[in-house]
């Protein structure tokens, strides 16, 4: 069974990796915006969220999901 803590270090590492492929994407340059597009910035602020959940669930130790 998974317990609240797994679940928000997974929320976590689907955020961080969310935020990564946004920058990836950049990095391949398959967009036409210098800097931060307006959809990257949707995708971080989402990554954020998702973060933010997973940081709140760890705390709640080993308690199932």
């Amino acid at each position: 069974m998974i317990t609240k803590r797994q679940l928000g270090f997974i929320f976590i590492a689907l955020g961080l990796l969310g935020a990564a492929g946004s920058f990836f994407n950049d990095i391949l340059g398959r967009t036409d915006f210098q800097g931060i597009g307006p959809m990257q910035r949707l995708v971080l602020l989402a990554a954020a969220v998702v973060v933010g959940i997973g940081l709140t669930l760890v705390p709640l130790g080993d308690r199932p999901a």
